[in-house]
């Protein structure tokens, strides 16, 4: 008999399921996998060592482009870990604020994850579904920061401003006429809260959609049950957090477990899995878009009734308001200060994790008394899960790598920060 050897695989970094630049090397017996090797480093951005030249404020843009669908949960992060450092705690409204544009965040992440994942499983329409959704909360974060998905919104002590009161509408063009742009403008006549309400109410049938197209999908199953099962000691171990951790059947939530901003006063369950398989975490995710959905309604509801402040009126740390830095020499020079030179944190170090749609994500700094961090350590949820990709894979089929890389959720932004 010939002697049969195991071969390998390259899966990536140009794949269209490798989610970003993630190159694996598979040995293969047959069809079937003996070891997966992921090899990161093609995308290294530097971040936490660029973060360690700049003054503190000017790293909350570098916080959107880790993990580049999930920004405002990455900004909430940093920024809490400043605020902790600098012993100042955000106005309520700028927390309900910031908790609303979280779950907000979750939902965008969510939608990109189901298209992306049903679309290397070979389900199509998904991912147009999904868009459609993203495209209305995109203009939300559009209308309070002026980015689509760079926010940088969140800012030691708050919020960047407080919510519009109008939308931007739809204009007549060659593309539409004016009956056509009237309906698109139907739900944007209000202020942004308005929006998003309305958003909120049509949010539960897309929900609907997805699971109608998926979720007693025979081909859908075939392809997700039993595939990269974990158990729930076992992901313990190997230190998985948010869905990835749920759906291997163990309720832990930093927001319900070390509560931050307003999460200790609102109400939404934690769903979990049972069997720790791919199918079991898209469970998971599709009820925690429902869940966030509920969140943000109970925001909704308490910023309408409470008005007040988003941002301390403290200039040691936070910019003076337009007018008053062009009228008043004390406040240009805060102005000026904060923009060139910045804040110094004091001597110490402090570590804040939030719950953010892939799992913990931390921020460890630890400060010399400086304008400018002396470390920054991001702790990025999808690099544990990247690490276990092997143990995950193993005995599957090259087809089932694709299943188990899409239930991951992982972007690469976070992995080789």
């Amino acid at each position: 008999m010939p002697e049969i050897r195991n071969y390998t695989l390259n899966f990536g970094p140009q794949h269209p399921s490798a989610h970003g630049v993630l190159r694996l090397v598979l040995e293969l017996d047959g069809e079937v996998i003996e070891r997966a090797d992921p090899h990161i480093g093609l995308l290294h951005r530097g971040t936490e060592k660029l973060a360690e030249s700049k003054p503190y404020n000017q790293s909350i843009p570098y916080m959107d482009r880790l993990d580049y669908v999930s920004m405002m949960c990455n900004e909430h992060g940093y920024v809490l870990a400043l605020e902790k450092m600098l012993g100042i705690v955000a106005p309520e409204r700028a927390q309900y604020i910031r908790v609303m544009f979280d779950e907000i965040t979750r939902i965008l992440n969510h939608c990109m994850w189901l298209g992306a994942h049903a679309l290397d499983i070979g389900a199509m329409t998904v991912f147009l579904y999904a868009f459609r959704e993203r495209e209305d909360l995109m203009d939300a974060y559009e209308a309070v920061s002026g980015a689509r998905l760079h926010a940088s919104y969140y800012r030691p002590g708050g919020v960047y401003r407080d919510l519009p009161d109008s939308m931007p509408k739809y204009q007549p063009s060659k593309w539409h006429n004016q009956k056509e742009v009237d309906r698109l403008n139907e739900n944007r006549q209000g202020s942004l809260l308005d929006f998003i309400e309305d958003f909120t109410r049509r949010f539960p049938t897309y929900v609907d959609e997805y699971e109608t197209l998926l979720t007693d999908n025979r081909i859908w199953k075939q392809r997700t049950v039993g595939i990269g099962v974990v158990s729930p000691e076992r992901a313990l171990q190997l230190g998985f957090s948010g869905p990835m951790l749920r759906g291997s059947g163990i309720e832990w939530d930093l927001r319900r477990k070390q509560p931050y901003a307003v999460y200790d006063k609102l109400d939404f369950d934690i769903p979990v899995g049972v069997t720790g398989d791919c199918y079991d975490r898209y469970l998971v995710r599709i009820e925690e878009m429902r869940q966030s959905n509920g969140i943000i309604k109970q925001c909704i509801d308490w910023l309408r009734n409470n008005p007040g402040p988003v941002i301390l009126d403290d200039h040691k740390h936070v910019p003076p308001k337009r007018e008053e830095m062009k009228g008043n020499m004390e406040s240009l020079i805060h102005h000026f200060k904060l923009f060139t030179e910045g804040y110094a944190l004091p001597e110490g170090e402090v570590y804040t994790s939030v719950e953010h749609p892939k799992g913990e994500f931390g921020i460890y700094l630890v400060s010399d008394g400086a304008n400018k961090p002396y470390r920054l350590k991001i702790r990025a949820p999808g690099f544990p899960h990247l690490a276990a990709l092997d143990e995950m894979s193993r005995g599957h089929m090259i087809a089932d790598v694709v299943a188990i890389i899409g239930t991951q959720d992982i972007v690469f932004g976070e992995i080789d920060r």
